[in-house]
């Protein structure tokens, strides 16, 4: 029942007006959020990086239903990328676009619009001197998300993919990705799907995203771990010692505020960690899809407040 009353929550403009005028909204988002505009998400950058850290950066905003605001979308990336650039800072930072944000799912040929939209992104990385990576969203976009990485991959190579161990047909999708070259970010999944297409117990999706690591481990490419999760933390370094990779034949990866003080360990024990750092004026839109497509999320974001988590 809390799924429906949150996604009702998500488009009313009078709950938006309430929360963000609550006095205890604003700490909340500047822990998980760096910033309505470009410049502080840009001093979060580089604060991360002389951490040690490394960084991929989402321009908040998704579920586009008119072109003028994936145009708008496209826009805000171009810019960021140009900025990334000039501050000198893309080679620890690169960029991840959900693809409905670019007109994925307008009704009438949404497939290319979002194709053309990012393929200029691409570019812009690609002359800026880093990448993008693709975000996953529900299963209905998967291979639409599939096909347009296939056409960048042409071009720009280095462009990665996100797959979700809790979907049935994942296992599959990474055999297909472990290729030379191939940038992969594993991810349990946080959209709540059916049961024809997905686990719903999470010790079937654990056991999913072990058998999802061994293949990428195994495999050619390069894996992004991303969990918060100490055991798959700790299974990926083992998979990693197996298969004889070394530091930076993988990555690790957490969200911005999200167990800040296990990303320094990381980073400090020479593991190669990049933190995921949404930013942009839509963060109410963010937080609350978020809870609605999987209202266990409440219980994990509130977790992340515990002193040291």
């Amino acid at each position: 029942m809390l799924g429906p009353v949150l996604l009702a929550a998500s488009r009313s403009d009078r709950m938006r007006r309430l929360v963000a005028a609550a006095p205890v909204t604003r700490p909340v988002v500047d822990r998980f959020v760096a910033g309505d505009e470009l410049a502080p998400a840009l001093d979060s950058v580089r604060a991360l990086t002389d951490s040690g850290r490394e960084v991929t950066l989402d321009h908040l905003g998704e579920d586009v239903t008119d072109r003028a605001t994936a145009t708008a979308t496209r826009d805000a990336y171009l810019r960021l990328l140009d900025a990334l650039g000039t501050e000198g800072l893309a080679g620890k930072a690169e960029v991840s676009v959900k693809l409905s944000a670019f007109g994925q799912a307008l009704p009438v040929g949404g497939h290319d619009i979002a194709l053309g939209n990012v393929r200029q992104v691409a570019q812009a990385a690609t002359a800026a001197g880093t990448t993008v990576t693709l975000d996953m969203e529900d299963h209905t976009t998967v291979d639409s998300t599939l096909a347009i990485l296939d056409e960048l991959r042409q071009d720009h190579p280095g462009t990665g993919a996100v797959v979700q161990s809790y979907l049935f047909r994942t296992e599959d999708d990474c055999r297909r990705l472990a290729t030379p070259g191939s940038r992969v970010r594993l991810v349990k999944g946080a959209y709540k799907e059916p049961a024809s297409v997905a686990h719903q117990d999470k010790r079937e999706v654990d056991k999913a995203y072990v058998r999802c690591l061994k293949i990428l481990m195994a495999g050619a490419g390069y894996p992004m771990i991303g969990s918060h999760d100490p055991r798959m933390i700790a299974i990926g370094q083992h998979l990693a010692r197996e298969h004889g990779r070394q530091a930076g034949d993988y990555e690790f990866q957490m969200l911005f505020g999200i167990r800040v003080a296990e990303q320094r360990r990381l980073a400090e024990a020479g593991e190669r960690m990049r933190i995921y750092v949404p930013y942009g004026a839509d963060w109410y839109g963010y937080f609350m899809r978020r809870l609605a497509e999987r209202p266990a999320n409440l219980a994990f974001f509130l977790r992340s407040f515990v002193p040291g988590a």
